[in-house]
């Protein structure tokens, strides 16, 4: 998870990773959008967009958790199936704080390895954005820009800002739109997987909707906005669905999945000596599930006494 972070930040906040200087075409017509204005301009900011992807599913997953809880029937299946998962030797949590932590750092975990596909991708292929050639603003006097099937292979023929310049060489993919599909796509299937209420039949669905809707109008905002091509928004959107998807299938799936509890390791009784156990108590051991046969047998260990004592 650190390293995770750190790497995150480095691609972030650091110029350790150089982007790619992609050539164009003086005339491309798809590169000569009016220029939106900074990020701090856009209608969904970095700042709005971060603080709602990362609180939504905090704040349902909290929620959600602290409702079954205090639950009766539902506390009662949710701690028998945490004591089927093994934390340490030493380190007994609460079933709630657990299961809150486990999920809230997944959640956060596919939130920053998100972050550093979209970077890798946008460093890696230095895809140009729909207003690139507004920001270039290229010498089209030149002998390069004369030609109009010219293909620029240039960087310096650019005369515009460089720093702007810089941020307008990474549009592919769309790095909103991985993000807010990720967030809302591990809220869906957190609240359909683990959230079980008879209440209501449509709170689920509309809450589900819901997310999955503004996540959806955030990438087509980036598109409106001309910062980022459809291309661009769509591969943004493979990328958070496949992340979450492969997240909650390790994850979510796997917590709620009946009869398939978490183990270390499985014991094999034919590893004990027949004459510790009885035939009855060798058949138990054997027909039960592999988390209760090591407690069967470090119960029976405990409990026999060698005749030679």
């Amino acid at each position: 998870m650190a390293g995770t972070v750190l790497l995150a930040y480095y691609f972030e906040c650091t110029d350790t990773f150089q982007v790619h200087i992609q050539g164009f075409f003086c005339q491309d017509g798809d590169l000569m959008k009016p220029y939106p204005g900074t990020e701090e301009e856009s209608f969904i900011t970095p700042l709005v967009l971060y603080c709602v992807l990362a609180a939504t599913p905090t704040a349902i997953i909290f929620i959600g958790e602290i409702s079954m809880y205090f639950i009766k029937s539902t506390r009662e299946s949710l701690i028998a199936q945490e004591k089927t998962i093994l934390t340490g030797e030493c380190c007994y949590l609460n079933p709630l704080l657990r299961r809150i932590v486990r999920f809230i750092g997944v959640f956060a975990f596919g939130l920053f390895a998100t972050d550093i596909f979209v970077n890798a991708g946008q460093v890696v292929t230095g895809h140009l954005t729909p207003y690139f050639l507004t920001v270039c603003k290229p010498n089209y006097t030149s002998t390069d820009c004369r030609a109009h099937h010219q293909f620029i292979n240039n960087g310096n023929i650019c005369t515009g800002d460089l720093e702007v310049i810089e941020k307008a060489r990474r549009s592919f993919p769309s790095k909103h739109a991985a993000l807010s599909v990720y967030s809302a796509l591990y809220a869906t299937m957190y609240i359909t997987s683990t959230i079980k209420t008879k209440s209501s039949r449509l709170a689920k669905p509309v809450l589900c909707l819901g997310t999955l809707c503004m996540a959806f109008l955030t990438g087509l905002n980036r598109v409106s906005e001309y910062r980022n091509h459809c291309s661009d928004v769509i591969a943004g959107f493979i990328l958070g669905t496949a992340v979450a998807l492969f997240l909650a299938q390790e994850d979510l799936w796997l917590l709620t999945r009946p009869g398939e509890p978490h183990v270390a390791h499985e014991v094999n009784p034919s590893q004990y000596s027949d004459r510790f156990l009885s035939e009855t108590e060798a058949r138990a051991v054997r027909m039960s599930p592999p988390f209760l046969q090591s407690i069967r047998l470090e119960a029976h260990s405990e409990g026999f006494h060698s005749p030679m004592t």
